[in-house]
């Protein structure tokens, strides 16, 4: 029978990680040019993790089915990142992002991860900016925050709309420079098929090569999949429509467990398809569900002769009076389904004509 172990450590929530990383057998940074690693994908969590390990002194050898590792789809995550750095000095603590992101998860999340992960957070805007991030920045030249769903702080760091592509972009070069070194090998246009696992343990990968056509082989002492999720099941979604699923699977086959896949993504500010050209649908930018204000009228019988005619006394700012203490600025979980809510109550404002899905 299955066991499920995440292989978590013991002992209290903040201090799990530190204490198993101080029990943890380290390794002579001499005998680190012996051992060889395969990274599967190249977004953020793959690149940085490639870049990471050579610069301890590991080889690497990475693959992505891409054409080049800058098509991952991390460019697609715009909104920004959060640390709980306090710059707007509003009462932020590594305690208080560890709960807001918790809580924001619909409490699904592992409590010990996601408390490494704001344990780390300050360190991770630093490596970006390190890397050459093109954070956004305040008047002083210090980095800017903004407000953000799930958060009554200003903890998101952001450069423009495009905050993942840029993102992608540092972890990018740092690999290269890596490979440039001739510490990372990169193989582009592969696919992974299967996983090779010997005495319990992963150590190599079959691939495709979707060039040639032929399936090459790779071994290593540790195998790292940073593939993402798995996201064209459905014709339209808000997903990465060029995510691949194999090395998933392939990790299933062999044993690993696997539960609750995501194959679609609901977005409190996506738009509608408009026509045949779309490959996915639309965001409309985060900053438009968090300082502002969204309403329905009160009567839905009124919605349809437009915004202007519509007063303010007749207007239904429903999230801030679900949520008085966060308003607009809810998880977007919360505001998805409060704007479901009022859609199937038929409130709306102006007339809607259904587009039919092209398939």
């Amino acid at each position: 029978m299955l066991k499920l172990d995440a292989k978590i450590p013991q002992g209290p929530v903040a201090e799990k990680w530190n204490r198993h990383r101080f029990q943890l057998k380290l390794i002579n940074p001499a005998n680190k040019r012996k051992y060889k690693i395969i990274v599967v994908g190249t977004g953020l969590a793959g690149a940085s993790a490639s870049a990471s390990l050579a610069e301890l002194g590991y080889n690497v050898e990475t693959f992505c089915i891409q054409d080049s590792a800058r098509r991952a789809h991390s460019i697609a995550a715009q909104g920004g990142i959060n640390a709980a750095k306090n710059y707007p000095n509003d009462g932020d603590s590594i305690w208080r992002l560890f709960y807001d992101t918790v809580k924001g998860g619909d409490y699904r999340a592992r409590e010990a991860n996601v408390y490494r992960l704001a344990e780390v957070s300050n360190d991770i805007i630093d490596q970006c900016v390190a890397q050459g991030v093109p954070f956004a920045r305040d008047y002083s030249g210090t980095l800017a925050n903004r407000s953000f769903g799930g958060a009554q702080v200003s903890r998101t760091f952001y450069a423009r709309g495009q905050t993942g592509q840029q993102l992608l972009l540092g972890a990018y070069q740092a690999m290269m420079r890596q490979v440039n070194s001739g510490k990372v090998k990169l193989y582009s246009r592969r696919e992974m098929l299967n996983l090779v696992i010997i005495d319990g343990r992963a150590r190599g990968i079959i691939v495709r090569n979707l060039i040639t056509g032929k399936l090459e082989r790779y071994s290593a002492d540790a195998v790292l999949l940073a593939t993402g999720g798995y996201g064209n099941a459905y014709f339209l979604s808000t997903n990465a429509m060029n995510s691949n699923g194999s090395a998933i699977w392939r990790a299933y086959k062999k044993g690993a467990a696997f539960a609750n896949p995501c194959f679609t993504q609901i977005h409190p500010t996506c738009i509608p398809v408009s026509g045949e050209h779309q490959s996915k649908l639309t965001l409309m930018s985060e900053s438009l569900r968090n300082d502002g204000r969204v309403w329905v009228p009160k009567d839905k019988n009124k919605g349809v002769a437009g915004p202007s005619a519509i007063p303010e006394s007749e207007r239904d700012y429903y999230l801030e009076r679900i949520y008085p203490s966060f308003g607009n600025l809810v998880p977007r979980d919360v505001a998805s389904r409060n704007a479901k809510l009022q859609c199937d109550a038929g409130k709306g404002v102006g007339k809607i004509d259904c587009i039919p899905c092209p398939r």
